[in-house]
């Protein structure tokens, strides 16, 4: 039985550690589209709402814009954030209005997107698209849009100087899981016509950092909060198993206990032999001998 709660208490501090490895790239997709959401306190077409995240996620930047989808295909948007949607882009399904959810990594790059064999000189920015029928739902399907004339341009701001000896070259990180690379525009531009997260990056010798290195400032955070909770698991499950332990060795012992007593009454209630005085006490007697004595050699001399 300790056995088995034993083996409980493993499995538990597993399932603990497994659960807080982190949240995968497209979790992180949706939990940044409720925040750019939360961004529409008094939502209006056509203007750029930047939103907050939480704290453990400090160094990333949302923004939301709601537009029209005529007025997108027929408009487009000159400048959100990086991007320049031109006209042309068509969403499927069709919906009378969309919300345009804006990522910007910045140093969780490399956490949620990593890239072995490349270095990034530019975050990662993302470009996503949802329904905006109910702007307080949360976990969406992202639409499907495409540029169907120009393509979408994402101008970089900065970007770090390349290694010596590589080039420059977009990278296109799709809600597939697909990873496509393009040549870079203009020094710092990147076309695409579909959404996705997108980055500049240039090809080195040594492979990049593992994905579980933590590269974002909270990386080493969150290895320390998951070993105080695999450590607290295991003192917890340790002074649980004392404790079952101390209950079973005195289980154990009442049991012994209960069984002594069982056999003293036996052997209280068993046959009673007569009492006589013997002065001013009494004793129990024997009516008779059990075994009579006889002589060893029956010839006396």
């Amino acid at each position: 039985m300790l056995l088995a709660y034993l083996c409980i208490i493993l499995c538990f501090t597993v399932a603990i550690a497994q659960s807080d490895q982190g949240l995968s790239a497209r979790e992180l997709d949706s939990l940044l589209q409720d925040y750019a959401f939360r961004a529409f306190v008094r939502p209006r077409t056509g203007i750029v709402f930047d939103g907050n995240v939480p704290s453990n996620l400090t160094g990333i930047r949302v923004a939301a814009l709601r537009l029209r989808s005529g007025s997108m295909r027929r408009r487009g948007f000159l400048s959100y954030k990086e991007f320049h949607i031109p006209v042309g882009v068509i969403e499927q399904p069709y919906v009378i209005r969309l919300v345009l959810v804006y990522h910007d990594l910045g140093n969780w790059t490399t956490s949620y997107y990593p890239l072995p064999g490349y270095r990034f000189l530019t975050p990662v920015l993302g470009l996503l698209a949802y329904n905006a029928s109910d702007l307080s739902a949360t976990n969406l399907s992202e639409l499907n849009i495409r540029a169907s004339g120009e393509p979408i341009s994402i101008g970089f701001a900065a970007v770090e100087s390349e290694p010596n000896g590589s080039s420059l070259m977009c990278v296109s990180f799709r809600l597939d899981g697909s990873v496509v690379f393009d040549n870079v525009v203009r020094g710092n531009t990147c076309l695409t016509t579909v959404q996705g997260h997108f980055a500049i990056v240039a090809q080195v010798v040594a492979p990049a950092p593992a994905p579980g290195g933590g590269g974002g400032p909270g990386g080493r955070k969150r290895r320390s909060r998951r070993a105080w909770i695999i450590a607290g698991s295991v003192i917890g499950g340790a002074a649980v198993a004392v404790l079952l332990f101390v209950l079973l060795v005195y289980v154990l012992r009442c049991r012994r206990r209960k069984k002594m007593r069982r056999m003293e009454e036996a052997a209280e209630m068993g046959v009673p032999l007569p009492m006589t005085s013997v002065g001013y006490t009494k004793a129990p007697v024997a009516l008779e001998t059990r075994t009579r004595p006889f002589l060893e050699n029956e010839f006396v001399p």
